[in-house]
C-alpha cells in the first residue's frame, strides 16, 4: 500500500469540505437498493421525465438532507450496452480512472484492505497540489451483483476529513432496450459538528452563489435552483456521474488514447452546466489532470 502523510487542517478546509459535499424526487435508502426489480420499476416510473429532461440528456437528479447526512442521486439512461457497464464498473482499478477525473481528486490507487478490495483516494483543491497537502479517504469496494440483468457495486469509507464520516457511493444498473443501460448513482456522507461549522462558513463566503440542479419552491422567487448543502451534494454526484460516462465512452478508443479522451470528455460534459460545475478553464484543468494521471502511474510503479 502507498503510504502518504496526512496534512493539518487549515483555512483551505472550508473549500475542501465543499468539494466533499459536492456526493427532485424520493431517494431510496441504501439498504433497499440491491433489488433489480425495484430498479426496473424506478426506470419505468422515471421514463417520462428522462424523455423530457431539463438537462439536455436523459437524467434525473435528486437530493435530500436527513439529519446530519446528505444524499445525492442521479438516474440516467446511458448510451452504453449493459455488458460494458457491468464489466467496467466491477473492476476496482477502473474506478481510479473514473475518480481521478473530478477536479478535486488528486490521486487514486486500488489496494487490498483487511476486508478485501479498496480504493485509496486523495482529495484536495489547488492546481499542482502536493499529495502531502491533500486528504485521505480509504474506501472499501464491494461487488454486490454482476449478473446478466443487474449490476451493483458499493464504495464505503467510515472516516473523512474536516469532521465528515460514513461516505457511500452506490452504483447499480440494468439493461434496457436498444443496447442502452439505466444507471442509478447514489452518493452520501455524514457530517459532525466541525464539518457543519466549516460548511456553514463556506456557504456564507466562497459558496454563497453556488447552486445545484433541482428546483425548490420559494414564495418570493418562484422555482429557484436549490443552493446550500443540497446544492453542494448535487454538484458532486453529478461530477461522479459524468466521470462514469466519460470512462465508459473512452473504452471505444485505442488504449493509448483513452486517458486523454476521458479528460477531454469530462471537461466537455461539465461545460454543459457552467453555473453549477465550472471551476477552472479548460487549459488549467487538462494540464492538471495530465500531471495527476502521470504522477499516479509513477507512484504505482
Amino acid at each position: 500500500m502507498v503510504r502518504l502523510p496526512q496534512p493539518r487542517l487549515g483555512r483551505s478546509a472550508l473549500t475542501l469540505l465543499a468539494c466533499l459535499a459536492a456526493a427532485c424526487g424520493l431517494l431510496l435508502p441504501l439498504a433497499a437498493q440491491a433489488d433489480p426489480a425495484a430498479l426496473r420499476a424506478r426506470y419505468e416510473q422515471l421514463a417520462p421525465q428522462l424523455r423530457n429532461s431539463d438537462y439536455g440528456q436523459p437524467l434525473h437528479i435528486a437530493s435530500r438532507e436527513d439529519g446530519d447526512t446528505l444524499h445525492g442521486e442521479v438516474h440516467a439512461l446511458l448510451e452504453h450496452p449493459f455488458e460494458r457497464v457491468r464489466d467496467a464498473l466491477r473492476d476496482p482499478t477502473n474506478w481510479c480512472d473514473i475518480l481521478i477525473l473530478p477536479f478535486n481528486i488528486k490521486y487514486c490507487h486500488a489496494v487490498r484492505t483487511p476486508d478485501g478490495p479498496g480504493l485509496l483516494v486523495r482529495i484536495g483543491r489547488r492546481y499542482d497540489q502536493p499529495l502531502d497537502q491533500s486528504y485521505r479517504l480509504l474506501f472499501d469496494f464491494r461487488g454486490v451483483a454482476a449478473s446478466q440483468d443487474y449490476f451493483e457495486a458499493r464504495l464505503a469509507a467510515p472516516d473523512g476529513p474536516v469532521g465528515t464520516r460514513d461516505y457511500h457511493i452506490v452504483v447499480s444498473a440494468i439493461p434496457v432496450s436498444q443496447g442502452r443501460s439505466f444507471l442509478r448513482l447514489n452518493y452520501s456522507y455524514g457530517s459532525g459538528f466541525a464539518g457543519r461549522l466549516a460548511m456553514q462558513a463556506y456557504l456564507a463566503t466562497a459558496g454563497a452563489d453556488k447552486v445545484g440542479f433541482t428546483r425548490e419552491q420559494d414564495a418570493g422567487n418562484g422555482a429557484a435552483l436549490i443552493g446550500g448543502v443540497r446544492g453542494a451534494v448535487e454538484r458532486n454526484v453529478m461530477r461522479y456521474y459524468l466521470a462514469i460516462d466519460a470512462f465508459l465512452d473512452s473504452l471505444s478508443a485505442p488504449r493509448g488514447e483513452r486517458a486523454e479522451r476521458r479528460i477531454q470528455s469530462w471537461f466537455n460534459a461539465t461545460e454543459r452546466y457552467p453555473r453549477q460545475l465550472r471551476e477552472m478553464d479548460r487549459t488549467t484543468y487538462v494540464e492538471m489532470k495530465r500531471m495527476e494521471q502521470e504522477r499516479q502511474q509513477t507512484l504505482l510503479q
